[in-house]
């Protein structure tokens, strides 16, 4: 997703956020223009648990 696009639906994006926040301690998902706030070290597991949370709340949608 670019940073110009938007999501219709603010669920998702909230979901998204609350994945950013609890694996990442990222306080928004929209650009700061500022590299130290922008970019973020993340390590492997880190990446992999927040991935794995996205898919099983993507699974858990598609089967409402």
């Amino acid at each position: 997703m670019t940073t110009t696009a938007k999501l219709t639906s603010t669920a998702p994006e909230a979901l998204m956020l609350d994945i950013a926040r609890s694996h990442f301690c990222v306080e928004t998902l929209e650009p700061q223009n500022s590299d130290g706030l922008d970019f973020h070290e993340v390590a492997v597991w880190a990446m992999r648990a927040a991935l794995e949370e996205a898919y099983a709340a993507g699974l858990a949608a598609a089967r409402r």
